[in-house]
């Protein structure tokens, strides 16, 4: 396989859940050759789905990875492809994913365009400047429309879509493509799966139809390069194919436009395509500005590594599983070269690490390497300190790597182990799930005894529970779903005084801090330029040494340590801003621990002078619903303390677009169906956190004293 990285692409399949991304991966790696007979989601039988909870459901739960070769214009390519969830609980391998890739295939439902989470997956591409093609799948699905899953491209996500395929037909009567550049009508053979594929002349029902979207394509692409606008307006004929793929392909890395074609997957209809447009417009790994990151020994130093072979080693950890065989850790190599055997180091943590193996990933299955370098996605065993997020590197030229933003939980639940036994393999199974997972959470309540785990969502901790039942076999028993809520102030309090003083013979303990807090959002907090750690900003306004400096550290870890343990309901306190103004210390009995006491003590009384409330999380919902149920469902949206911030008509179907508090949508779905007949679907992701009304606050902490 090719190892020249202008013959390497990095991609991922990511959209909304049951766009058919799956399936379009299992097509893709039958007619790249890596597997014979070609699984279905809805068999359970997907390569990619390897999970038993993958199997049962049908949904993807994690991000998989593979490597499979392409042959293009008679040359070989190497894709690197990760298939990605389409359900909101499960964002973060989105995330981790579109992190490390150079390109992404963005697929979209024909009948229903640009859904919820299709929304989220490109903000976060957006966030990560990832090049896209657009597919329109299910063409074949009855109601589909490529005209208004086009315009939902365009409208809702603002992005410069330019068509290069249209669909011949909808519904039963999809026959096939037309290819815009060329002006050939193409269709593939169902018998044999799609694998061949003849080109013609376009039918004459369609011809119009797709001279104009022609049309439209040429002027959009034009519009991307000076040189073809001059020649367009001078004569328009002289434009060549070759012209506007190069211009295309300039500005799709650019993120100027993005290309949108169609097809069916579950029809073997337009997947070799997607193929060729993923190696003609998508970028290899030279072609992505040069990886950024910082000196680990000075922070304010940035830093880049070029995408070769040649320069000192760096990659990023975006995956970790614990596997029968050992720990597997998935790297992105940015830079430089990486061997069997080889030591490396974890900047961030200080921890040498050696690769004892390297591995090219195929879903479960896997190819061993003796060496790989710059711009390949692996997998590797060996490391014991690294995890999501950190930064490997050559020990000699060190570098940190930009870290992932993951979201924090919404959602806990406490968790009981039945016996001695089970309670003695939860703590390490826990700690196997958060290294896999950084959007999983869990600790231990000494005041109640309880383990509390703590998600995305209901559908995220189910999963965990049946992890630890059925593959780690631990018996536990579970509490009901709860909200994950924070506190926060609504006033300001000013010089607040913490002393802590102790004698207890010899030597005592003496600690003596005075804050001023206040509330601030994150957003302002970012205007300021200030730090804001776990939803809390620390100042230090400390002036002519009335504290050394030595101590201040230990007065801020006072301060976050108070935070996350509340102050009215034993919720983490977020938005608060914390001054450090004044303070004393005694030369003899002063001490770390004094002042990580004084500093706790001054902020929990200062947070209780300045007016304690509660926030709830809220979600994004989104519903699907027959207009002729749009009564019932807003009645019903209304009565669980929820809005509804935007509805659009869709033919006879109504989409609308709700906040709701996240403690009034437990066991929503099946609500929903029994309302409507169960012709209403519903998806969610969270939002924001709001304060909550007094009344409800008040029941919430009186159930928590």
């Amino acid at each position: 396989m090719a190892t020249d990285l202008s013959k390497v692409r990095n991609i991922g399949i990511c959209a909304h859940i049951d766009a058919g991304k799956t399936t379009v991966t299992e097509r893709i790696l039958f007619y790249t050759g890596k597997i014979h007979r070609m699984g279905e989601v809805h068999e359970g039988t997907a390569t990619m789905d390897s999970l038993q909870e993958e199997q049962e459901r049908g949904i993807t739960i994690q991000s998989a990875a593979t490597t499979c070769p392409w042959t293009f214009k008679g040359t070989e390519y190497k894709v690197n492809l990760i298939d990605t969830p389409g359900h909101v609980d499960f964002t973060i391998e989105v995330e981790r994913s579109l992190r490390v890739l150079d390109g992404a295939v963005a697929v979209f439902d024909g009948k229903e365009g640009v859904e919820a989470q299709s929304e989220t997956v490109w903000r976060q591409a957006d966030r990560y400047g990832v090049p896209r093609c657009c597919l329109i799948n299910k063409m074949d699905k009855m109601g589909a429309d490529f005209n208004f899953s086009f315009g939902s491209i365009l409208t809702r996500l603002g992005a410069n879509a330019i068509a290069i395929q249209f669909p011949m037909g909808y519904g039963n009567d999809f026959q096939g493509v037309i290819d815009l550049f060329t002006m050939k009508a193409i269709r593939w053979n169902a018998e044999d799966d799609g694998q061949t594929m003849t080109e013609g002349e376009i039918p004459e029902e369609f011809l119009v139809d797709a001279q104009v979207w022609r049309e439209r394509m040429v002027e959009k692409i034009c519009e991307l390069d000076e040189n073809l606008t001059d020649k367009f307006l001078s004569d328009p004929a002289s434009v060549t194919v070759e012209e506007l793929k190069a211009a295309l392909r300039k500005g799709t890395i650019a993120l100027q436009c993005f290309p949108v074609l169609c097809g069916s997957a579950l029809k073997y209809v337009g997947i070799q395509k997607v193929l060729d447009a993923a190696v003609e417009f998508l970028p290899n790994p030279t072609e992505r500005s040069d990886v950024e990151g910082v000196n680990p020994r000075d922070p304010d130093q940035r830093m880049t590594r070029p995408h070769n072979e040649n320069a000192p080693f760096s990659a990023l950890v975006f995956k970790v599983v614990a596997d029968v065989a050992g720990t597997l850790t998935y790297i992105r190599i940015y830079s430089g070269k990486l061997e069997k055997g080889m030591r490396v180091t974890n900047p961030g943590n200080g921890k040498r690490e050696i690769v004892s193996r390297i591995y090219e990933m195929h879903a479960k299955d896997r190819n061993a390497l003796d060496s790989t370098g710059s711009g390949q996605i692996v997998a590797v065993v060996g490391l014991k300190d690294s995890y999501t997020g950190d930064t490997l590197c050559d020990n000699d030229d060190q570098i940190i790597l930009e870290r992932m933003v993951f979201p924090e939980p919404v959602i806990s639940m406490s968790i009981e182990p039945v016996t001695a036994d089970d309670r003695k393999k939860l703590g390490e199974a826990l700690t196997t799930i958060r290294r896999e997972d950084p959007s999983f959470r869990s600790n231990f309540n000494e005041e109640t005894g309880e383990t509390i785990i703590s998600g995305m969502g209901e559908l995220h901790l189910e999963i965990i529970r049946n992890k630890l039942v059925r593959d780690m076999k631990i018996n536990v028993n579970v509490g009901k779903p709860r909200v994950a809520y924070r506190e926060t102030i609504v006033g300001t309090a000013k010089d607040v005084r913490g002393l802590f003083k102790k004698q207890t013979g010899g030597r005592g303990q003496f600690g003596d801090a005075t804050v001023n807090v206040s509330p601030i959002t994150p957003e302002e907090a970012e205007a300021e330029e200030l730090k804001m750690k776990d939803g809390v900003v620390f100042l230090d306004k400390i002036s002519g040494g009335v504290i050394p400096r030595e101590f201040i550290p230990s007065i801020e870890y006072g301060v976050r340590q108070a935070a996350t343990s509340g102050i009215i309901g034993g919720f983490p306190m977020i938005n608060v801003k914390v001054e450090l103004v004044f303070g004393s210390y005694h030369d003899v009995d002063s001490s770390q621990i004094a002042f990580e006491q004084a500093g706790a003590l001054a902020f929990r009384e200062a947070c209780m002078k300045a007016k304690p409330a509660l926030l709830e999380p809220i979600m994004k919902l989104v519903v699907t619903t027959p207009d002729e149920f749009f009564g019932n469902v807003s009645g019903d949206i209304a009565s669980r303390r929820g809005s509804i911030v935007d509805s659009e008509m869709r033919g006879v179907t109504r989409l609308l677009h709700c906040e709701v508090p996240l403690s009034e949508l437990f066991g929503y779905t099946t609500t929903l169906r029994s309302m409507t007949q169960g012709r209403a679907s519903s998806s969610m992701e969270p939002l924001t956190y709001r304060l909550m009304p007094d009344r409800l606050k008040d029941e919430v902490l009186a159930k928590q004293g």
